[in-house]
């Protein structure tokens, strides 16, 4: 087992590890316990009790976070005549079709996110090997495949977020960086938690959330008090 830096081990020192803390608590106590040099990523787990195997328990979507993500995302976008025009016009980062396609093979991933129409997505298919283990194959369930390119480029670029239960049903999700105010973290956080509790399958039988930590890029796990929103 690795050993933790000092760095590491003063900051659990602030955390109690069977104590669960209200949302605004959790999260000014994430920013403190932060050791990176660097204006670090803020983002909450929730381990739900889900069976990710059963098509009727898969949860998968986006939502615009009402104070960003701190990052600027680049977004490339597949289509042709006017919708790339749009495309383009919206401040889309790269625009194209085949050519695209051909740069992608060749190993180019200066993008983030990448949206299509959905006449682009036959020649989109041929990039699923490449695209689909980095999570930026386009879907209609997040928004990114649509006739609407203008609407998808802007939501990414205000803060729009993808979130997906994956085999062991937890989900993260970034809601802010450290530098941002805790009431924006907060209020991030709280757009989350009513997008998942929404989402929750009529199939799953139980408690639905197990449990939920926020934590920073390099930081220590804070527990959550779901009662406490």
């Amino acid at each position: 087992m690795a050993k933790k830096s000092k760095k590491m081990q003063e900051a659990l020192k602030k955390v109690e590890s069977t104590k669960v803390y209200p949302v605004a608590e959790a999260i000014a106590l994430a920013k403190e316990t932060n050791i990176a040099k660097f204006d670090a990523t803020v983002e909450v787990a929730y381990r739900l009790n889900v069976d990710p195997k059963k098509a009727d328990q898969q949860i998968r979507g986006a939502v615009v976070l009402p104070n960003g993500t701190g990052k600027t995302q680049s977004v490339l976008v597949f289509a042709k005549g006017e919708k790339a025009k749009e495309a383009e016009a919206a401040g889309a980062d790269y625009v194209g079709d085949a050519d695209m396609v051909q740069k992608i093979q060749g190993g180019w991933f200066d993008f983030d996110v990448v949206v299509a129409t959905p006449d682009m997505m036959a020649e989109v298919g041929k990039l699923g090997r490449v695209l689909g283990p980095k999570g930026l194959m386009p879907n209609p369930k997040t928004g990114t495949v649509t006739m609407d390119v203008t609407k998808a480029v802007n939501e990414v670029k205000a803060g729009k977020v993808t979130y997906r239960v994956d085999k062991a049903g937890n989900i993260h999700v970034p809601i802010g960086k450290v530098s941002f105010d805790d009431a924006k973290l907060v209020e991030n956080f709280n757009t989350i938690n009513d997008v998942l509790l929404k989402a929750k399958p009529s199939a799953a039988k139980g408690q639905y959330i197990k449990n939920i930590s926020v934590t920073t890029t390099f930081g220590p796990g804070i527990h959550v008090d779901q009662a406490s929103f």
